[in-house]
Formats: C-alpha cells, sequence, structure tokens
C-alpha cells in the first residue's frame, strides 16, 4: 500500500522578519544612530539570513529526497501493475481459447494424457481409471473444468488487484504534483532570498567602508 503524505517535512523559515529588520536600518531613524552599532546589528541579521537559508536549503533537500523516495514506490508498483496486467492478458487469452472449444469433446483442447498424470488430483488417476479409457476421458473434462473455473477465479483476483493499483497509483501522482510544487515553492523562497540579501548588504556596507576609511 503507498504511503501517506510525509505530514513531518516541515516547511523552510520565512526570512520576511529578518528583511523587515534590514529595512529598519537603512531607514533614515537608523542611519542617525551609532555606525558600529549598526554594524553589528547588520551583520547580526546577515548571519541570521544566511542561518535561514541553510534551513531553506536543508528543507529543499529533504524535499527532493522524499520525491525520490515517491518515485522509486510509485514505479515499483507501476512495475507490478504492469506484470499483473501481462498475466492477465495472458489469462484472458487462455480462458478465451478454453471458451471458445468444440461441443463436441474430441475436439476440446485438453491436458495431454502425460499432463494429466502429473496435474491431476491422485484419485482422479487411479491405475483403474488409467486403464480405463472411457473413465479417463470423463476424468480429464472434468479435471479440465475444474482448471478453468480456477483460472476464471484467477482472472476475477487480477481485475479486482488491478483496480486497487490504479487507485495506488492515482494516490501516487497526486502525492509527487504535491511535493513537486513544495518544491518549487521552496526553490523561489530561496531565490528571493538571496535576491533580497544582495540587494540589502550593499547599502550597509557603504557607510562601513566610509568610517574605516
Amino acid at each position: 500500500m503507498p504511503r501517506p503524505l510525509d505530514s513531518h517535512l516541515t516547511s523552510p523559515p520565512s526570512p520576511d522578519d529578518v528583511i523587515d529588520k534590514f529595512r529598519e536600518l537603512v531607514s533614515p531613524t537608523f542611519l542617525q544612530n551609532d555606525l558600529p552599532a549598526l554594524h553589528v546589528r547588520a551583520m547580526a541579521l546577515v548571519a541570521r539570513l544566511k542561518s535561514l537559508n541553510r534551513a531553506s536549503n536543508a528543507a529543499t533537500r529533504v524535499r527532493k529526497e522524499a520525491t525520490a523516495a515517491a518515485r522509486q514506490e510509485m514505479d515499483q508498483f507501476h512495475l507490478g501493475l504492469q506484470n499483473l496486467l501481462y498475466e492477465k492478458r495472458h489469462l484472458e487469452r487462455e480462458i478465451e481459447k478454453c471458451r471458445q472449444f468444440a461441443s463436441v469433446y474430441q475436439d476440446v483442447p485438453l491436458y495431454t494424457v502425460e499432463e494429466f498424470r502429473v496435474l491431476a488430483p491422485e484419485e482422479a488417476r487411479t491405475e483403474d481409471v488409467l486403464s480405463d479409457e472411457h473413465q479417463l476421458m470423463l476424468n480429464r473434462l472434468s479435471f479440465e473444468l475444474v482448471e478453468r473455473q480456477r483460472l476464471d477465479v484467477r482472472r476475477r483476483e487480477l481485475l479486482q488487484e488491478k483496480e486497487e493499483l490504479l487507485r495506488e497509483s492515482k494516490v501516487k501522482f497526486a502525492t509527487m504534483d504535491n511535493v513537486k510544487a513544495q518544491i518549487d515553492i521552496l526553490v523561489k523562497t530561496a531565490t528571493e532570498t538571496r535576491k533580497k540579501v544582495d540587494e540589502l548588504v550593499q547599502p550597509i556596507s557603504a557607510p562601513e567602508d566610509t568610517t574605516l576609511a
């Protein structure tokens, strides 16, 4: 059975709070404060932003691993489904051959006598039966009927298994689409974070260089 979505996977931390504090630093009110203090605060915020970026990357990696595991499991279910479909088609062809047999028993394709000796129940192939041509034919026909009924039951079981696998496959595809969407969100968040860092770190570094000079 397919596993449910990994509920323990957490969303990446949001850098919005850090970004807001960066904006406060570059506002006219904060720029009037002591530059060394501003520098220390800015470095702390940069460290926090880097930490959030690492956490975001870790969350993205976990999501990718979960997606790969889900895809592998889905591939296994798909392979199992293909095997069942192949066996189903094979059994359907065999059953169809059985259904098309002629009504005259001589034209009915039966197990050969050698196969009957090996496959039939012991009580149906005793020495007395094998020595009686008429009884042997009756037993072979009875055995053929039982085998065809068995194959028909197996066909129905395969149809039920096929329906179950198709339902499971739909769940897997839905899971993959959901995980892919979450990964896209993570990648977009990481990209926006880097862009915001590039935009905000440069204005803070300029006053620092002037002071040092």
